[in-house]
């Protein structure tokens, strides 16, 4: 099983439209963020972990076949903003979307034209799915269990791949689901950036912390702003074992 990162930027992107810092500027690709989503796949079978507002550009190199179902971690724009661009993937069926209630009906409501009676031609034809976390899910030959994360004081979810889990925006977690987590080897956390708390994300420093309390042997960092530093600098001041995701990475594991 692989994990691609389409994008590990923030909702501003980096570089950030007018900004002049030495990561808004860098000629490393290293430094260009687009907006957070993954795609996790096996041979068979295709999953996407949220549909943000840079998905055409972020699918558009990759080969062109059916996506088995679409992932949403939240109601916010820089995570499902980017649903109707994945039309042309219709030609292989309705695109089956997966997400807490709140994320549904947000879906709902920003592209209503989806789900009126008389659908206008050419729409994506989508199939909204409500979870819950804890149920697993069977999408093809990939397992995945939702699990329930806090962004401020929004419910959200992560979600867990066997001993991989991708978890985004969050800002606090119940201790009921550090259940879930037990067992991982590798952990996908959000991590703002280094100073100044934020009231809905963690900051590289909390993320550290609570990495080291679920014990996963290599961690990666996503949904980055450019306050992070360049990218080689960045990654040369985590602990072992820790590092900065970047768009194009691809993680490889074994399927349990």
């Amino acid at each position: 099983m692989r994990l691609t990162f389409l994008g590990t930027g923030t909702s501003n992107g980096v570089p950030v439209i007018g900004c002049q810092c030495e990561v808004c500027t860098s000629n490393d690709p290293h430094d260009k963020r687009m907006r957070s989503a993954a795609l996790v796949e096996t041979d068979q079978t295709r999953v996407l972990i949220d549909c943000g507002p840079d998905i055409r550009t972020q699918l558009l190199p990759l080969p062109f076949r059916k996506i088995d179902a679409v992932l949403v971690t939240h109601s916010h724009y820089d995570h499902n903003g980017g649903i109707d661009d994945l039309r042309p993937y219709c030609k292989f069926g309705d695109i089956d979307i997966y997400s807490n209630d709140v994320a549904v009906k947000s879906i709902k409501h920003n592209f209503p034209y989806c789900f009126a009676s008389h659908l206008y031609p050419g729409v994506p034809k989508l199939k909204l799915h409500i979870i819950e976390k804890h149920k697993p899910l069977q999408i093809g030959d990939i397992s995945v269990t939702p699990i329930g994360i806090i962004h401020d004081k929004l419910p959200i979810l992560g979600y867990r791949f066997g001993r991989l889990a991708y978890i985004t925006d969050m800002k606090s977690i119940e201790d009921e689901e550090l259940l879930y987590l037990q067992g991982i080897d590798t952990l996908i956390l959000n991590a703002l950036r280094w100073k100044e708390p934020h009231h809905s994300h963690l900051i590289i420093p909390e993320a550290i912390t609570f990495a080291k309390k679920i014990g996963a042997k290599n961690v990666y960092f996503t949904h980055l702003t450019h306050q992070i530093g360049l990218h080689d600098w960045a990654n040369m001041q985590l602990p072992e074992g820790f590092h900065f995701a970047y768009d194009g990475m691809v993680l490889e594991w074994e399927n349990d």
